[in-house]
């Protein structure tokens, strides 16, 4: 049995162990062959991932789609008013057209109507929706399935652009440090078994860089996996105060989680002479996309999930350039099947296909997960993609929130939900908040009858009254405003 899904509850208490601790037992995982850490899903899926043959992918591609369709309408209750249609549709991509999409309100409110009656409550592996959504939910991922897939994909991606078991990655997306927030506290911490530097993403303001170059100089990153906005603050200081030997050992910089702007390639570009790849993913696991080292567009694997663009009739967008909004049919994951899943995200086709990868999507850009910022008292800048990985597993049984800021260190957390948050949850994430920003944000909740969305229909997961330019500049010399 692999033993990744089983060690999988401990990690936070590994994240938080001390260093040493981190080292010697982390040095000693990283050491077991991945057939053994990820079991046999995992040599399967790097199999499935590396398959580019135009014919046999497209039997691939089809034969998955027609497994998780006949799988989902035959086990999961809320797709069991479409067996009808499977006799009559003349393919399973008919068959999928006919089908209405699915939000996360709907399986919020509703989860046990999405489960499979095929699969026993051992195979479910608990999970929430990851920190920029705003509207938090308990769903499942399928044990010693999903996660032993994303894996292999994500490790052929970044075999694919030349990182080997040398390279050390450096991290700058969210993960909490935790001597971070202690008077003259570490700002970093190593992981050995994913070949990790870890950097706080909480204190990327001047007066905190030069507590970054002594790990950057001793562990020497050849790779760098990070939120826009981080590594984007980053590199504005080392323009400023340069240090070629950290800069010119990076080869690759992958970007993740939040929308990339422009501004910020330039300022990445200036600072680090390597390729910019994009990575796009969520907590779902319904769909994965990547940039290549040739392309900084994102592809999206047709054999991980079925990917559609859809208007605001639910009618495809086939036309390159036009937004509309990223849904996907998850593959493989039996426990908890995602069909015409709406992500939240807008996105617009290219005009043209890879030449290695004629059958996969390409998307010029991702308009989702605005990067979006609160103010600590001490006028740093946090991340509501870091900000909201601080409390979500006590806000599963929340319908949506929002955070609104009117003064620095103070935030205020709108939650709509069917009964009020007992003392003790409120409690419990103000608290949490409070560690995650180091002590920087006070957080209020409040409870709302309802969330305004935007004209695109989406949630707005800030509502920022303070001048967010005056603390930009501060942090990183820059008069660009993030909305």
């Amino acid at each position: 049995m692999p033993i990744e899904d089983l060690l999988y509850p401990l990690i936070k208490s590994y994240t938080n162990a001390p260093q040493w601790i981190k080292t010697t037992v982390g040095s000693i995982y990283a050491g077991i062959p991945s057939r053994l850490r990820y079991g046999s899903a995992y040599a399967r899926f790097r199999a499935e991932a590396t398959c580019t043959e135009e014919q046999a992918l497209r039997r691939l591609v089809e034969q998955k789609l027609s497994d998780t369709l006949t799988h989902a309408i035959h086990t999961v209750p809320a797709y069991q008013e479409y067996r009808s249609l499977q006799t009559t549709s003349r393919s399973s991509l008919e068959l999928l057209s006919q089908i209405r999409p699915v939000t996360k309100e709907m399986i919020k409110n509703y989860p046990d109507r999405y489960l499979s009656s095929s699969l026993a409550a051992h195979h479910r592996m608990p999970m929430f929706t990851g920190g920029s959504t705003a509207q938090p939910m308990r769903f499942y991922l399928q044990k010693h399935v999903t996660r032993p897939k994303e894996s292999a994909y994500v490790d052929l991606w970044m075999e694919s652009l030349g990182v080997s078991r040398k390279d050390v990655i450096l991290v700058l997306r969210g993960r909490t440090v935790p001597t971070a927030g202690k008077p003259n506290g570490r700002l970093w911490m190593h992981d050995p078994i994913k070949r990790q530097l870890i950097l706080s993403c909480d204190h990327l303001e001047p007066e905190y860089m030069d507590g970054y170059m002594r790990p950057l100089r001793d562990w020497k990153p050849t790779f760098i996996h990070a939120f826009p906005s981080a590594i984007h603050a980053l590199a504005k200081w080392l323009d400023q105060h340069p240090m070629h030997d950290i800069t010119s050992r990076v080869r690759a910089i992958l970007l993740t989680s939040e929308t990339i702007y422009d501004h910020q390639l330039t300022a990445i570009q200036k600072v680090f002479s390597c390729p910019i790849v994009p990575h796009y993913g969520h907590s779902e696991r319904v769909l994965m996309a990547a940039g290549r080292s040739d392309d900084s567009r994102y592809l999206f694997w047709p054999q991980y999930g079925q990917f559609e663009l859809l208007d605001t009739h639910d009618q495809p967008i086939t036309q390159p350039g036009v937004i509309g909004e990223i849904v996907g049919t998850s593959f493989d994951n039996h426990v908890m099947p995602f069909i015409r899943y709406r992500t939240g995200d807008f996105a617009a086709l290219s005009d043209r296909h890879h030449p290695k990868f004629p059958l996969y999507p390409v998307c010029e850009r991702i308009e989702g997960r605005l990067q979006e910022f609160v103010v600590c008292r001490d006028h740093r800048l946090i991340s509501i993609t870091t900000l909201g990985a601080a409390h979500l597993d006590l806000l599963a049984d929340v319908h949506e929130i929002q955070y609104e800021q009117h003064e620095a260190g103070q935030v205020v957390l709108r939650v709509v939900s069917a009964a009020p948050l007992n003392l003790a949850n409120e409690q419990a994430i103000a608290r949490a908040v409070k560690l995650k920003t180091q002590g920087g944000c006070t957080l209020t909740v409040q409870r709302v009858p309802r969330i305004e969305r935007t004209e695109r229909g989406k949630h707005r997961m800030m509502i920022q009254h303070l001048d967010i330019r005056r603390y930009q500049a501060a942090t990183v010399q820059s008069d660009i405003c993030y909305h």
